[in-house]
């Protein structure tokens, strides 16, 4: 972020004093910060508390222009190496996906080249309008990146998807977005990643299931996108939004899921199983829903098939990352797992600790590669992680690819 120049854009939501926030730890991880207000953003902040932070001026009106030898929206587009708006309100995205340009901010949007972030932050109706939905395709198929909003308790009083992306969350995907990780070290490369829990059924209203929300795989695979991969996804029931790139493969069963899985198999130079595959299914699924009555209740259960296992006994040319989710003991039984289903790296985590894991946005993990090298990762997001996790995913790739060209000579 060292000296990185960033043109914060302030429209008018009540989330806009987190954009302050945002303005102090830019300036504080080094970068230089000019910030442009929107009219209605001033009515929830001022424009002297950015000045304060950022120790530059604020730019609020296209025709205020203290220097006359330079056009002040060019200048600052020409300036600019990013464009952050923080946050962005459904007025101002439907503004700029129609190319509307009537204040500094727009503007100067569309007069930069330069890569543009964008952070919504509104009602959770609003987010899921028919013509806010339309306005946010248009800009992603323009190359705009958004930074996905959180759900919960709302200003508004509502719950649900529409709370601004928080400051130092903003910070790394930024982070992230700008660092030497995003040299393309898997451009080229077949990635398959599996994602979320399976469902096995028991009658027309109940399944067996697990605690999986997917977020691990899918922060993998947006970052495999980000890193040059052309990805494939199977993904069971999740909560969640497939990344833009990704080619998604919907499943529900263990049993769907091991199909598609060996269907791309052979096509895949990395595979990463962070699925949460259910490892037995009731033995008959009743066709009519099974009634309440006296006593217990058996349900006879048999194996599914083991998707890792089968993996690692067919490999010839791939690199296999496995998860070990384990409630004790976590190093012992990861690395009993890597060896027993041949794995090149694993990624293990202790699942009983409830600040990291299934629910959770953070994880705190082990990586175990095939020489038993062992690295503890601190606890981050899992989208910094995901990052991690194909360093060294790559870094395994790269030695077999020599190894097989070795062996051909």
């Amino acid at each position: 972020m060292d000296g990185k120049k960033i043109v914060l854009g302030v429209t008018g939501g009540v989330a806009a004093f987190k954009a302050a926030a945002l303005a102090s730890k830019l300036k504080q991880a080094g970068a230089s910060v000019k910030t442009i207000m929107t009219e209605s953003s001033k009515e929830f902040v001022t424009p002297l508390t950015f000045q304060a932070l950022t120790r530059d001026r604020v730019y609020d009106n296209t025709f205020v222009e203290e220097d006359v030898s330079k056009i002040a929206h060019i200048d600052v587009a020409d300036w600019a190496e990013a464009f952050v708006i923080v946050p962005a309100t459904a007025n101002f995205i439907g503004k700029y996906a129609n190319g509307i340009a009537d204040d500094m901010l727009t503007s100067t949007l569309l007069a930069t080249k330069a890569p543009v972030y964008v952070a919504p932050a509104m009602n959770v109706n609003m987010y899921d309008h028919p013509a806010v939905i339309q306005n946010l395709e248009t800009l992603m198929n323009r190359g705009v990146t958004f930074i996905e909003p959180g759900a919960g308790y709302l200003a508004c009083g509502w719950i649900g998807k529409g709370r601004l992306a928080e400051p130092e969350d903003i910070l790394n995907f930024l982070h992230s977005e700008f660092s030497e990780r995003k040299e393309k070290t898997l451009k080229g490369k077949n990635v398959l990643i599996t994602a979320g829990p399976t469902r096995e059924v028991i009658d027309p209203v109940r399944f067996l299931s697990n605690r999986s929300t997917g977020k691990m795989g899918y922060a993998i695979a947006k970052a495999a996108i980000d890193l040059g991969a052309k990805v494939t996804l199977v993904s069971g029931p999740v909560q969640l939004e497939a990344p833009q790139g990704v080619t998604l493969i919907s499943v529900t069963s263990a049993e769907e899921m091991y199909e598609q899985v060996m269907k791309h198999f052979d096509d895949a130079d990395l595979v990463i199983k962070t699925a949460a595959v259910s490892d037995y299914r009731p033995t008959k699924v009743e066709a009519h829903k099974v009634k309440k009555q006296a006593g217990n209740l058996t349900i006879e259960m048999e194996r599914t098939k083991d998707i890792l296992r089968t993996l690692g006994e067919n490999k010839h040319h791939q690199v296999l990352v496995g998860f070990a989710a384990e409630t004790q003991d976590v190093e012992t039984y990861a690395k009993e797992k890597l060896e027993r289903k041949r794995l090149d790296l694993i990624v293990a985590n202790d699942v009983s600790d409830r600040s990291i894991g299934f629910e959770s946005d953070e994880n705190r993990v082990l990586l175990i590669d095939r020489e038993g090298g062992v690295k503890r990762v601190d606890q981050q997001k899992k989208e910094t992680l995901a990052y991690t996790i194909l360093e060294n995913a790559s870094k395994l790739l790269r030695e077999e690819n020599h190894r097989v060209r070795e062996s051909h000579r």
